[in-house]
């Protein structure tokens, strides 16, 4: 008998929910990327500060905290409804910015205000994504959907940081945002074409109305403690919340500093700088969907190791050419990591508890905005070879250490987080 094929790369796409959903998803990364780089270089040049750059990255984060309740209530009203309305949501506030950028009265205060309020809807996109690929694909196609899924973000993070840095250099910044406007309306039209799964026939009768009434509090409490007593979501979550305080900072909210003050470049420097962590993790992402039969949590582990070591060399670098290297290298290593930690975590949890699991996930990039807040002070006192040093070498001696509590759950061959 011959061998079975080996599943298309492209096999996700033969669902037709799914080929609406992955262009909203680039289309609204897309937008991110290039709003992440606009301001973040905006807020540098306006006041001159890298702990002011640092506490407006991390307002992009505030939302992390409040990330499970959106878990709750994609639960309850559907990921697909949920991810229409944040997405409109995201079309207004780039309007207000577009609106006070054209009309020259756009300030850092407001930017800050705006910024503050989409990071209480923004953190939560990636899980309830995560939580709606879950749901329309089969179960054998989970590994190659959610790698393809991570596509959006690595190819709009190329794409939206170069045509951002671009557009924001060449035509300033209310038209750059009349662009962003217009992925977020698309991508919010593109959503709600998903038709919302049909719900399995018990959860339509008693079991829904139960649910309905039901306090919200109660189902975050029954996700938490989900999450809490499996141990590999804990160890999985427990790996996510340290590459968000030690790793992240490094290659995301410190770009623009990086950019500007260690290598002395502008806009577009920043660009390719952002653009060559998201090849490695495209790279990354493409690779895995490639693929079958993975051991996805010793792939978490060994990735994730790579990451660090690779970011103790790159804070080390002293020219663009050799950083961009690095960043492919870390971005490779990052995205095998995250999304074998999102694989982990949508295989273990049922199905009525997949938004709260994905929503405890979107909790812990907390550590993204601890991290860049402390980082930023230790820069001022230390710099930032010294403070980046400090990070790479915590985050490694941290992930062993976590790979040593876990070993049965992540480690072991037989163990279910490596189930084939």
């Amino acid at each position: 008998m011959s061998e079975p094929a080996r599943p298309s790369a492209l096999a996700p796409f033969r669902v037709r929910n799914y080929r609406f959903q992955w262009p909203a998803d680039l289309l609204t990364s897309w937008a991110f990327e290039m709003e992440t780089l606009i301001l973040g270089w905006y807020v540098l040049v306006e006041t001159g500060s890298v702990l002011l750059l640092t506490l407006f990255a991390s307002l992009g984060y505030i939302g992390t905290l409040v990330a499970p309740m959106f878990g709750v209530v994609g639960d309850r009203i559907g990921h697909r409804d949920l991810l229409g309305m944040m997405r409109a949501t995201y079309a207004v506030l780039a309007v207000a910015l577009m609106t006070l950028a054209l009309s020259g009265h756009l300030a850092p205060i407001y930017v800050f205000i705006i910024a503050a309020v989409m990071g209480v809807v923004r953190p939560s996109d990636l899980g309830v994504r995560g939580a709606l690929v879950a749901t329309i694909m089969p179960h054998d196609q989970l590994i190659g959907a959610i790698s393809i899924s991570r596509t959006t973000m690595d190819t709009a993070r190329i794409a939206g940081a170069l045509s951002g840095a671009g557009l924001f250099a060449a035509l300033g910044m209310g038209p750059a945002y009349v662009a962003i406007v217009c992925l977020y309306l698309t991508a919010t039209a593109l959503t709600l074409c998903i038709v919302a799964p049909a719900r399995k026939p018990h959860a339509v009768g008693e079991a829904a109305s139960e649910a309905l009434q039901r306090s919200p509090l109660r189902d975050l409490r029954e996700g938490v403690a989900y999450c809490w007593t499996t141990p590999r979501m804990q160890a999985a979550l427990w790996v996510a919340f340290l590459a968000n305080l030690t790793a992240y900072p490094l290659s995301n909210g410190l770009l623009p500093y990086i950019a500007k003050t260690i290598y002395g470049t502008n806009q577009t420097g920043l660009g390719y700088l952002s653009a060559s962590f998201a090849i490695g993790s495209l790279v990354g992402s493409i690779l895995l969907s490639l693929f079958g039969g993975i051991r996805v949590a010793r792939l978490m582990i060994g990735a994730t190791v790579i990451w660090y070591v690779t970011l103790l060399v790159f804070v080390q670098m002293q020219t663009v050419p050799t950083a961009i290297l690095c960043l492919v290298v870390a971005g490779f290593s990052q995205s095998l990591a995250m999304i074998s930690i999102a694989v982990i975590l949508m295989r273990t949890a049922s199905e009525n508890f997949r938004g709260r699991v994905m929503g405890v996930r979107m909790m812990v990039i907390y550590g993204l905005p601890i991290g860049l807040l402390a980082a930023g002070s230790l820069i001022d006192e230390i710099g930032f070879a010294a403070t980046g040093t400090l990070y790479a070498a915590a985050g490694l001696a941290l992930m062993l250490a976590i790979v040593l509590h876990w070993r049965a759950d992540l480690w072991h061959v037989h163990a279910p987080a490596n189930a084939r």
